[in-house]
């Protein structure tokens, strides 16, 4: 039988016992609902703070490489800063030509002109830069530097010759006097060109001179 006292204590721990039990019936479902709120998110749910979605792209690949037969592209003849480049278009400027087409040929002509001297200017850096340090290279350089030079002065000519025919002769003087400074009066080009001048009416005094006692010599140097 119990006692008195130990009545009154079972009494208050029952009162106390239901409060914790009803708060328990409350708060456990709530945590279960906290956890169940938050699911995983995949890569697309993803966004930035400004609201824009990150996109989710694999590592970009490593370049496309370069095709091993095209380790030297400015020699072929596609090339537009090349010999094989300038030889085309004054083929073309030629064909041009042949077909009266002649707006088109000059146009090629003053391309050829443009890429020729370009490639004289550019060897000629080259043989200056390696002066002293490769003698060899140097050379060759300069050599190609004279060689295109004399394909710009060979289409600055055809390029004079069709502005005379064009009846521009104001267009073919410079041209001329800028291949006679190039070449010298005493090369074939040089000659040509100071012929056209002195059939132009732009020079009368013939060179080289002919006639007993008025010969005057020319100079053999290239």
């Amino acid at each position: 039988m119990l006692s008195s006292g130990t009545v009154s204590f079972l009494q208050r721990t029952a009162y106390l016992s239901i409060p914790l039990m009803m708060a328990w019936g409350v708060l456990s479902p709530l945590h279960v609902n906290a956890q169940e709120s938050s699911p995983t998110l995949s890569p697309e749910d993803v966004q930035l703070r400004d609201g824009t979605e990150t996109e989710m792209t694999p590592p970009s690949a490593d370049p496309v490489p370069l095709n091993p037969n095209d380790i030297r592209p400015l020699s072929l003849n596609s090339s537009f800063l090349s010999v094989e480049g300038g030889k085309r278009l004054m083929q073309e400027a030629d064909s041009a030509v042949q077909s009266e087409n002649y707006a088109e040929a000059e146009k090629k002509l003053q391309e050829a002109r443009q890429v020729f001297n370009q490639l004289s200017n550019f060897y000629q850096q080259l043989a200056t830069s390696f002066s002293g340090v490769d003698n060899r290279i140097a050379d060759s350089q300069r050599n190609l530097a004279r060689d295109t030079a004399q394909m710009r002065d060979t289409a600055t000519y055809q390029l004079a010759l069709l502005h005379r025919a064009k009846n521009q002769p104001e267009l073919a003087v410079p041209l001329l006097i800028q291949i006679i400074r190039s070449q010298a009066p005493t090369r074939d080009l040089g000659k040509k060109a100071y012929q056209q001048l002195l059939e132009l009416g732009f020079v009368s005094d013939p060179f080289p001179r002919t006639g007993s006692g008025n010969t005057q010599p020319t100079s053999t140097a290239p």
